[in-house]
């Protein structure tokens, strides 16, 4: 088992592009906790912009990419993908690991750990806030992979790896392990 953790493309295809060749290389499905195609009324355009371009990519994406609705993503964005935008969550089991997708922005922290308690998940994975967040506490793990397009705190763009060995955040341009939890899953 190898999932990659993606979300906040904001419609950047040169990003989805680089994640499938480097990255998430050998993952066996990828899960993107929201905002896909639209760059949003308050964020800048991405350097890779071309929502269409991005829609044909996932489309033709060999790997299984189970996706949670985002607050930038329309109905309208629906009707250029093959796969389902699911909301407002995505409940995901893979070899025993229960994982739980949610675009995060109508929860505080708390509410994302009371979440993750009641649904019995290891992991509840989030985005909107383009920062990474990888905390454990008892037997969850809260995670945000941050955004590849458009990241925000000191500005590295990252995604997410879990496997049996843990979870990493990775930043994209390096390949560098940006943060790390070691602990057996599922």
């Amino acid at each position: 088992m190898r999932l990659g953790i993606v979300s906040d493309t904001h419609g950047d295809a040169r990003v989805w592009d680089e994640l499938l060749s480097g990255p998430f290389a050998g993952v066996g499905a990828i899960c993107h906790a929201g905002d896909l195609l639209y760059h949003g009324p308050r964020n800048p355009l991405p350097a890779g912009y071309d929502p269409e371009k991005l829609a044909a990519r996932l489309n033709a994406c060999p790997l299984p990419v189970f996706v949670a609705r985002g607050n930038c993503d329309a109905d309208v964005d629906q009707l250029l993908l093959d796969l389902p935008i699911q909301s407002p969550y995505v409940y995901l089991s893979v070899e025993g690991l229960r994982l739980l997708i949610n675009h995060g922005d109508t929860t505080t922290t708390e509410q994302k750990w009371e979440l993750a308690r009641r649904y019995r998940v290891r992991i509840l994975v989030f985005g909107h806030t383009h920062e990474p967040f990888l905390e454990q506490r008892d037997d969850a793990i809260l995670l945000n992979p941050g955004s590849p397009a458009l990241p925000k705190g000191d500005g590295t763009p990252t995604v997410a790896l879990v496997d049996a060995e843990g979870v990493r955040i990775i930043d994209v341009r390096t390949g560098r392990i940006y943060r790390e939890l070691r602990v057996r899953l599922p």
